[in-house]
């Protein structure tokens, strides 16, 4: 499936986050990424690529299919807590548009389950 705008944001988005965190905790720097940091980047890409809601994927936090294992929403939840409110400082762009997207959520999830229920 190709990776539309929104989504290739999204991943930027949480690659972002990850960076912050990891070099803040575990002291990489540039694109640098621990081990486990690089693990849940690669994992996070997975899932949003892969989504069911592709191409109209709403944001993780408005999403109606939590697809994360126990371990990575726990990390991505640590990752998002600490990096979230710093966003805003670093990247004003990724952020204001990370909002927006999840202001349009209810219309994306809406046409998803309205296409779905037409093709059955």
């Amino acid at each position: 499936m190709e990776t539309t705008k929104r989504t290739k944001r999204e991943m930027k988005t949480v690659e972002e986050m990850i960076k912050l965190y990891c070099h803040d905790h575990h002291h990489t720097k540039g694109d640098e990424l621990c081990a486990d940091c690089q693990s849940l980047k690669n994992y996070a890409f997975a899932r949003i690529k892969n989504c069911v809601f592709n191409p109209d994927k709403p944001t993780c936090k408005n999403c109606t299919v939590h697809c994360y294992s126990t371990r990575n929403k726990e990390a991505i939840r640590e990752v998002m807590r600490y990096s979230g409110p710093r966003m805003m400082l670093r990247f004003p762009g990724l952020t204001i548009m990370h909002l927006i997207d999840g202001i349009k959520d209810e219309n994306r999830i809406s046409k998803f389950l309205e296409d779905k229920e037409k093709k059955n």
